[in-house]
């Protein structure tokens, strides 16, 4: 499929993902559409001159509307916390995909990408594990619910009418992403910042820009009904990682906290938190998602697509440091 003209749309537009996607999408000489949740329209959107939508992808009037006209779907928006009670994270993660996926087959849209997340293997996967390889919930609400929207969304796979493709991103970072960089960023500048058991295993960083041109590619070759892990390709430990995140922005290395030690101060600090009223910024959970142990093989998304990470670690922090000593990152966590 040849990108130039066609009309994608994208849900979550305004958030991290989906507002680097319009932008790339524009320089491909695509029109692009938006769902989002708030009324408060991206000042990087209005000047892309992007139509909104605004409502909730669990809205069929929305959903329906916004299909209207649009060749392709690329499916970013997502309930993506680290725990939590499993109704709304089933409501949004598998009821809103397969509600904006049935518009758009009835609106006659030829293409939905589904974006999906490695965490579907659980956290106790083998190294270099496959697409073909089991998925594990692990009694994680996240983890679960994007099982089953992948499961639902594959049963309306039915191309060349309307073809699925779904990518299992690794751990997308880049300018705007809160778990991997605002989040740690500001509790570095706290000093509050730790990571688990040594920075022992594998971040598997995805910079934000290489997870959108595995997302063209799929697009362009019609890879219906496949699903592909796609990440950087590089083995990176969560020590380098984060030392690397610290060393960018002038702070002190973090420390290592076992595992469990770690968990205990969280759960400390969220009742602290609850005492004063105050959001939790990060809970016990997180420590599972940062202590995961190997990398996730790329072979099918590099054979297949064609795709070759064009951003290294050493760019993707350039680009994003760049980005922070531009922008107040504390007015992205309210």
């Amino acid at each position: 499929m040849n990108l130039n003209n066609k009309t994608i749309l994208i849900t979550a537009i305004d958030e991290f993902i989906g507002l680097r996607a319009a932008e790339l999408a524009i320089a491909q000489g695509m029109k692009v559409k938006g769902i989002q949740s708030s009324s408060v329209q991206d000042q990087t959107l209005k000047n892309l001159g992007v139509e909104i939508i605004v409502g909730s992808i669990t809205d069929e009037k929305i959903a329906q509307r916004a299909c209207q006209g649009v060749d392709i779907i690329l499916h970013t928006a997502q309930l993506a916390e680290e725990a939590g009670e499993l109704k709304p994270f089933r409501e949004i993660n598998v009821g809103g995909t397969l509600n904006i996926a049935k518009a758009a087959k009835q609106a006659g849209v030829k293409t939905f990408l589904h974006l999906s997340t490695v965490l579907v293997y659980g956290f106790n996967y083998a190294n270099q594990i496959t697409e073909t390889g089991t998925v594990a919930s692990d009694n994680n609400p996240y983890c679960q619910t994007k099982i089953e929207a992948e499961i639902e969304v594959l049963k309306l796979n039915s191309p060349p009418d309307f073809g699925v493709i779904i990518i299992r991103a690794g751990d997308v970072y880049g300018p705007g992403s809160l778990p991997w960089i605002v989040r740690p960023v500001l509790m570095m500048r706290q000093k509050l910042f730790a990571y688990a058991n040594d920075g022992k295993g594998v971040m598997n960083h995805l910079y934000v820009d290489n997870l959108i041109d595995a997302i063209f590619l799929a697009i362009e070759k019609e890879a219906y009904g496949e699903i592909f892990n796609v990440t950087d390709g590089e083995e990176t430990s969560w020590k380098d990682y984060f030392i690397h995140l610290a060393a960018m922005e002038g702070l002190p290395a973090p420390m290592s906290l076992p595992k469990e030690e770690m968990k205990l101060f969280l759960r400390v600090r969220n009742q602290g938190q609850k005492l004063f009223r105050k959001k939790a910024d990060i809970l016990p959970e997180s420590v599972d998602f940062m202590s995961r142990l190997y990398p996730y093989s790329i072979a099918k998304a590099t054979n297949i697509l064609n795709y070759k990470p064009k951003v290294d670690l050493e760019e993707g922090m350039k680009r994003t440091h760049q980005w922070l000593q531009k922008t107040d990152i504390q007015k992205l966590m309210k």
